[in-house]
């Protein structure tokens, strides 16, 4: 394999394994005020107290990735979105901070306060994720010299807010199942209709991101034309999104995770495919666009980090796999719990 097609094969999958992982955490952010009781509230954050901070490990690992491996890609996103990448910065510090500070007190303004913050934080990183998606795949003002060279307003197209709520939609529904699948007794019996209501929120605004992608950037299927083989993953997307009210309805809510973990893998792949060889597309001339070729480090470079990648990679999974069989099982509180 090509070493240029090998990182950004590896950037997908670091991607995947964050939206999977850390969407949702931040799913349960964003439901979070649907509980009805403080006592649910304590079960939604310890369902993933002990999680998502490792989740967010991923997207360090991404990020640093793309430092190392697509310089100019880093270089002209960080510059391009800066005041969003902040924001998304603050969202992520404070839905910590919400965590760790929310149980401090038995206060009901100072809860309140928290749980206002948790949700708001959680739903801010999402949105801000998904118009980042939106933008990439509908293209940002970048000129020959590489540089971003448009303002605030050029980030803000309706496509790309329409992504970001598309985004909130998916974690939503992620989340929820998540939590349906964590808890027992009447918090589990509390949270059928709200996956319900959130899974009927993600199809209307996965299909309509659909017809407004195809609609609006025909050219993101070119890909789909060369490569017949990507169908397959469009096939395998639709029945992992239909598996899930199934296995809702059956009452396998490991399953319908299943099937979310598998439909957000499905679309990942998908922003992959329609954006390859592109990285960042511009919206001034397509020449001007930032590939995996033009915007790499050398050779020698990318060929040493594989090296590094191989070595890591399987601490990064260890980690991860061993803090989920540890606290496997459904959630508890207990004097340690937030």
């Amino acid at each position: 394999m090509d070493i240029h097609i090998f990182w950004f094969a590896t950037l997908g999958i670091l991607l995947t394994g964050y939206a999977i992982l850390d969407g949702f955490d931040l799913g349960v952010g964003i439901v979070h005020l649907t509980a009805k009781t403080d006592t649910d509230r304590r079960i939604y954050m310890n369902s993933i107290g002990p999680l998502w901070d490792g989740n967010e490990v991923w997207l360090v690992t991404f990020g640093g990735a793309l430092f190392a491996a697509f310089p100019d890609v880093y270089a002209t996103a960080f510059s391009g979105f800066y005041l969003p990448f902040m924001l998304l910065l603050f969202g992520l510090i404070f839905r910590a901070v919400s965590l760790e500070f929310r149980s401090k007190q038995e206060s009901v303004k100072w809860r309140k306060f928290w749980d206002v913050s948790f949700f708001s934080a959680s739903v801010l990183v999402t949105f801000l994720f998904g118009v980042a998606v939106g933008n990439s795949i509908m293209g940002i003002p970048i000129g020959a010299d590489k540089e971003f060279s448009g303002t605030l307003i050029d980030l803000l197209q309706p496509y790309s807010l329409l992504i970001g709520v598309l985004a909130i939609a998916t974690f939503a529904m992620h989340g929820s199942i998540f939590l349906y699948l964590k808890t027992e007794g009447e918090t589990q019996t509390r949270l059928q209709p709200i996956m319900w209501k959130t899974f009927g929120f993600f199809m209307v605004m996965y299909i309509f991101a659909t017809i407004a992608t195809l609609v609006g950037n025909p050219s993101v299927i070119n890909n789909f034309r060369d490569y017949p083989i990507v169908w397959i993953i469009v096939v395998l997307n639709v029945l992992a999104v239909a598996n899930i009210p199934r296995a809702i309805f059956k009452g396998k809510p490991f399953y319908a995770f299943m099937s979310s973990c598998a439909t957000i893998a499905a679309l990942t792949f998908l922003f992959g495919a329609a954006l390859f060889p592109n990285m960042l597309i511009s919206s001034i001339d397509i020449e001007f666009s930032l590939t995996v070729f033009n915007a790499a480090s050398s050779i020698k470079t990318l060929e040493l980090m594989q090296i590094i990648a191989f070595i890591g990679m399987p601490f990064v999974l260890s980690y991860t796999i061993i803090i989920y069989w540890i606290f496997r099982g459904k959630t508890t509180l207990n004097k340690f719990s937030y």
